[in-house]
């Protein structure tokens, strides 16, 4: 059985084409894309999955317009609880005690080295907004990789996170000097059956993480996580479309996305079926825990909207341009 996830109210009916992935190093000045091709079939989002021998991959560098594109730097959570027993026995991940499983100790550490390298190599100063899942997990690793620094206790600024937020023994986190964070719903774990999985009431979380906006949630209760349905891996992976269909409805440009393994490999794994098999490889291998790999997320279909904020006309003050190729044209 199947478990269904009603987020039409998030999105336009209409999408004609799906987003394009790219791989994204620290040069772009030559990047090679990677398409996926939609198929709907009996409702439900399938992917054509292209044979190697089918793949031109001998095609050179694609080019897109800079404001049709979005820069992704996409997170997993830093190690939880339920990670140490998981890697040793599946079934634990079936233990009520790991309810939306905070990190370990260990995960605090890998949350510190990370915000160490965002801030070193200057990316810490160019994300426009972070988006998190709203587990306990993935908040305490949004707030404490781009969060501010310590907060200082004053009546006109709350924290991001209280102190000891989910048993962690940290101090509390500022939100000055930091991007915006928002939960969302859409890049929550593969939904269903594992307690780790399921998250708490809103109104919990806005406690212990003051300055995160949870405003993108309607229901208080989690009414997407059930105890005896498990979500498809398809399932998961046409969630992951509409999670990056929406993004397009964002004006920012450079976007954090802190969010879980299941999630990602399975929206990945849907993208980049055109490309070398190496890059396929690249882009939808599993994350390990805090780790961050950027991507460049292409719009093909004119699904957002954002005008150029680079781009200029020309031809100002107005005066005679025609091009020689074009008298040539009318030449011939």
């Amino acid at each position: 059985m199947s478990i269904g996830v009603n987020c039409s109210h998030c999105f336009p009916r209409h999408r004609p084409n799906s987003p394009t992935i790219v791989s994204s190093s620290s040069s772009l000045s030559s990047i090679i894309v990677c398409s996926k091709i939609p198929v709907r079939v009996s409702q439900h989002l399938q992917f054509l999955s292209l044979h190697p021998s089918d793949m031109d991959t001998s095609a050179g560098p694609s080019l897109f317009p800079l404001h049709r594109c979005k820069t992704l730097h996409l997170v997993r959570h830093a190690q939880g609880i339920h990670n140490v027993d998981g890697d040793k026995n599946y079934k634990a991940y079936m233990s009520p005690e790991y309810f939306d499983a905070h990190i370990t100790p260990l995960g605090w550490q890998q949350v510190d080295n990370l915000r160490k390298h965002v801030h070193e190599c200057g990316l810490a100063k160019r994300i426009d907004l972070v988006i998190t899942s709203p587990l306990l997990r993935t908040l305490q690793t949004a707030v404490g990789v781009f969060g501010g620094d310590g907060y200082t206790e004053r009546m006109d600024v709350v924290p991001l996170m209280v102190a000891n937020a989910g048993n962690s023994g940290r101090a509390a986190i500022s939100s000055l000097n930091c991007p915006p964070i928002v939960a969302v719903e859409l890049c929550r774990e593969h939904l269903g059956v594992h307690p780790c999985d399921k998250r708490r009431n809103i109104s919990d979380y806005q406690f212990l993480f003051p300055a995160v906006d949870f405003s993108l949630i309607e229901s208080d209760e989690d009414t997407w996580w059930k105890a005896d349905v498990r979500e498809t891996k398809e399932e998961v992976a046409a969630r992951g479309q509409k999670f990056l269909n929406w993004l397009w409805t964002r004006k920012e440009k450079e976007i954090a996305i802190v969010t879980h393994s299941g999630f990602l490999f399975h929206t990945l794994s849907a993208l980049g079926n055109d490309c070398h098999p190496l890059v396929k490889k690249e882009i939808c291998k599993h994350f390990a825990n805090c780790e961050l790999r950027s991507m460049v997320i292409v719009d093909r279909s004119m699904i957002g909207f954002d005008p150029s904020m680079t781009n200029y006309p020309g031809k100002t003050p107005s005066g005679l341009d025609l091009p020689s190729d074009v008298v040539d044209e009318k030449a011939d």
